[in-house]
């Protein structure tokens, strides 16, 4: 209610980009007020759920529903994200280097779509930054996963470079990684989704992955890639091919669209990636597709247009063993996460089952 009628309109009347830095930079702010965060959790917190819990990856999340990367590139305000609800939050992209992105202005909201367009270009401070502002959380209640990509500078040809740079210094900081080639905002970025680019990139990724792991003395931690929604099904069977192949955790479907079909907000024309409700359907197929290639062997995390329990739950049983939102975020404020997470467990009382890894892949059987 507090978000609906009061932040919200005072949020859309301003510029995009610095409503986002406003509630970036007051998350992080009010998380170095003492007894914040706790107030935070007790008014947007998610009650621990018995059949919500999932075990994944070796990792343990309260519940599948997690913050989508993009929304706090720099780690700042992982403790505020811990605090109001998430099952888990990625941070980033970020890249070895800090870099400014693309010029203004670079995201465009499309209320009539429900919809996000974005071009931002991974700004961001740089994996030393991020991991500085890593190490000062102070609460540790959900797993943090961070997103590394290349600095815009970097040839194709020694991205794999800028991913282990990024792995070398935030390896201690995540609790697992995703490797983002798919963002449409990073010249030829996507051109690492095929072939022989992508099969060495992963080989280099793992490779400093098991090194950073043996020098802890510890198992390697996770590894997912996060892949685009607008290849053909030709291009994503023989993609997800070499993700299998490779040996990574899994695989996020998936990250914003460059299509354009069926909207309706004069934003539109804009170009950069396109996140929301008109993301949905794609994504849910690619989430199926992904699922019946690997034979629900790949574990799988949903992203694309989630705005209500049932948004979620038509993916996880599609495959995805856990989902992510941002754009529901925007518009619906932080209670959209008890609203998910109670609508997921109605469903799952519905439908008989006892945990919602019961459910994840039943359109499948």
């Amino acid at each position: 209610m507090l978000y609906s009628s009061i932040l919200k309109p005072a949020l859309f009347q301003m510029d995009p980009e610095k409503a986002h830095h406003l509630v970036i930079d007051g998350l992080h702010t009010a998380g170095r007020v003492p007894g914040m965060n706790g107030m935070l959790h007790a008014m947007y917190g998610v009650a621990d759920a018995p059949e919500l819990a999932v075990d994944l990856f070796g990792i343990h999340f309260p519940h599948p529903v997690g913050l989508a990367a993009g929304l706090d590139k720099n780690g700042v305000a992982a403790d505020g994200f811990s605090s109001i609800g998430f099952g888990f939050a990625e941070v980033g992209t970020v890249t070895p280097k800090g870099q400014p992105g693309n010029e203004l202005p670079r995201l465009f909201r499309l209320p009539s779509d429900e919809a996000l367009i974005n071009r931002m270009g991974f700004n961001n401070e740089g994996a030393e930054a991020m991991a500085r502002k890593l190490s000062q959380r102070k609460i540790h209640r959900i797993p943090i996963a961070v997103n590394v990509g290349k600095n815009k500078a970097t040839p194709n040809e020694r991205a794999h470079e800028d991913y282990r740079s990024c792995i070398q210094v935030l390896y201690p900081h995540g609790d697992f990684f995703v490797v983002n080639i798919s963002s449409p905002n990073t010249p030829d970025l996507r051109a690492l989704q095929h072939g022989d680019e992508l099969r060495t990139l992963l080989g280099e990724v793992l490779e400093e992955i098991g090194l950073q792991a043996s020098k802890l003395g510890s198992k390697a931690k996770p590894v997912l890639v996060k892949i685009a929604p607008d290849m053909t099904d030709e291009q994503l069977e023989l993609t997800v091919s070499t993700i299998k192949d490779s040996g990574v955790s899994g695989i996020i479907a998936s990250n914003t669209t460059i299509s354009r079909e069926g909207l309706t907000h004069p934003n539109a024309k804009e170009t950069g990636g396109l996140s929301g409700l008109p993301l949905r359907e794609r994504s849910t197929e690619v989430v199926r597709a992904v699922y019946r290639q690997t034979e629900g062997k790949l574990p799988i995390i949903g992203s694309g247009g989630i705005f209500t329990a049932e948004d979620a739950y038509a993916k996880i049983r599609a495959g995805a063993s856990l989902v992510e939102i941002y754009t529901a975020l925007i518009y619906k404020g932080p209670g959209v996460l008890r609203e998910l997470t109670n609508g997921l467990k109605e469903r799952l009382r519905k439908d008989g089952y006892r945990n919602i890894s019961e459910a994840v892949g039943a359109d499948h059987r």
